[in-house]
């Protein structure tokens, strides 16, 4: 599996606008694409301007699809002027423990 993470810093007035865009994003992105198999968004607890994205896809070729959805285009023009800051990191998956349910 292939693993991206982002974190973003985004201006205070697109905070709540940010937060809708994203949260519409990780679900087109799950719903969409059969090789998105996670999506989370996270929040700072103590900075709400800042997200934490955790996404899981099948390999790099499914995550370059993904950079080239067309609703990766649009949130990506949409959001662009609200962040101050974006890091991204590429991981690949060595290792998944399911949780117990009990």
């Amino acid at each position: 599996m292939f693993v991206v993470t982002v974190l973003f810093e985004i201006e205070v007035d697109h905070v709540e606008d940010f937060r809708a865009a994203v949260m519409r994003q990780a679900e087109n992105s799950v719903s969409l694409e059969p090789d998105c198999y996670r999506f989370d968004v996270s929040v700072d607890g103590a900075d709400p301007a800042k997200f934490f994205l955790y996404e899981i896809y099948t390999d790099e070729p499914a995550f370059q699809t993904h950079l080239k959805s067309d609703h990766y285009a649009d949130f990506n023009e949409k959001t662009t002027p609200w962040v101050k800051t974006k890091a991204g990191v590429r991981f690949e998956s060595v290792l998944h423990i399911p949780a117990h349910k009990t």
